[in-house]
């Protein structure tokens, strides 16, 4: 069952539209926040306002949209000027004194928390790198590439942020190489850096050889520093929408790379590993959480639909079908479309929410909160209509 040329053309023209005429208008302008700057995406279904704090993570996502919107799809004033805003906000009370960003401020911008990692960081290099692109701020390029050479020290220097556990079991997750890989690829792709292929490939390179298993078909979530799985709960805890997620960054990577065959092979491999485990064959859908070794699993969310894994599940099978030309991505692709846009989308306000029950029935109905907010829905749908108007479609 494949994509005819018709069908493509359509998604092509879905995505664009529920991007610009569903998902955008949803958060835009009634986020922006003409009082301190930065914007107030903690919103109900209806697009009332939950709470006024604001997670930094999103307020980089949202600047990145913006600038990205206008890199790629229209140069419009509007999107220059929401962007701006929130890159103003970030760069003036995202980071500490010691330079390490925070997590969760309020309206204000007054400090609440920091987190022990850098993923605040790695927002925003991608948000000011997309922003620079789009309004020519070399002071926006300037902290981009800074705070990307901050990120690969924090990488590489064991002790520089404070530890979340002991030494007694040591541990490393894919979340890290997966989030440098994806930064370097966005800052390589907007005002560039002669250090993103090296590294680029040297991520890539952990996880083919740490984390994807082909031994029991399965990526693994976090292993020991040598690779190895660890055998308790929290090492054999997987989460398949984040591993698919991966490995549409390394798909990614190989169309870049004049389609590289072998990170098509690696990319398509870690897709199918994890749909096979990740893909509820009772009531559709990607579970958030399984076991390994199909152990329970601990957290009590473990079966829920979250948003956010289907968006990147939508992404890794329609870039693997356009790649590949196998009818089982277009089957899996049709799939976790159809399942997403029936289930997940507010057909009476627009954008999506944020968590279902395992059986798809709605489990609450915030469409923004410290985690969720215009990033992972409106970056697959950009990302998919670019890609088939890539090709022609």
């Amino acid at each position: 069952m494949s994509y005819t040329s018709e069908q493509l053309k359509g998604l092509s023209l879905f995505y664009k539209n529920q991007l610009l005429n569903n998902t955008i208008t949803f958060w835009f302008p009634r986020s922006i926040d003409e009082e301190y700057g930065g914007y107030l995406f903690m919103r109900d279904a209806d697009g009332s306002l939950i709470d006024d704090d604001k997670a930094v993570w999103i307020q980089g996502r949202g600047a990145w949209l913006l600038s990205t919107l206008c890199n790629t799809v229209e140069h419009r004033k509007e999107w220059l000027d929401w962007a701006k805003s929130g890159i103003d906000f970030l760069n003036k009370y995202g980071f500490d004194a010691d330079g390490q960003m925070f997590f969760h401020v309020t309206r204000s911008g007054q400090p609440i928390r920091k987190r022990r990692y850098y993923f605040s960081e790695t927002f925003a290099v991608i948000a000011n790198a997309a922003y620079a692109k789009a309004s020519g701020d070399e002071q926006a390029a300037e902290k981009a590439r800074y705070l990307f050479g901050k990120c690969i020290e924090y990488s590489t220097t064991p002790g520089l942020l404070p530890a979340k556990f002991t030494k007694t079991r040591p541990t490393k997750g894919i979340g890290v190489p997966m989030i440098m890989m994806n930064t370097a690829q966005q800052l390589r792709e907007t005002i560039g850096d002669p250090r993103c292929d090296e590294w680029i490939s040297i991520w890539i390179e952990e996880i083919k050889n740490d984390f994807v298993k082909d031994d029991i078909k399965c990526v693994m979530e976090q292993v020991a520093p040598d690779g190895s799985i660890v055998d308790h709960i929290d090492g054999r805890t997987l989460n398949p929408g984040h591993a698919i997620e991966g490995a549409w960054f390394i798909l990614h990577e190989a169309k870049y790379r004049n389609n590289d065959p072998e990170l098509i092979a690696l990319g398509c491999k870690m897709l199918d590993y994890m749909w096979e485990r990740g893909w509820d064959k009772q009531h559709g859908g990607i579970l958030y959480f399984k076991d390994v070794y199909d152990k329970p699993v601990q957290e009590y969310w473990q079966d829920m639909k979250f948003w956010w894994p289907h968006n990147e599940t939508i992404i890794a099978t329609l870039l693997a079908y356009t790649l590949t030309g196998d009818e089982k991505y277009a089957r899996w692709h049709k799939l976790v479309h159809n399942y997403s846009y029936e289930k997940f989308h507010d057909k009476e306000n627009g954008e999506w929410f944020g968590y279902l029950h395992r059986d798809g029935s709605l489990a609450q109905t915030a469409k923004g909160n410290m985690f969720k907010g215009p990033f992972h829905l409106p970056r697959q749908e950009w990302y998919c209509a670019q890609l088939l108007q890539g090709l022609g479609y």
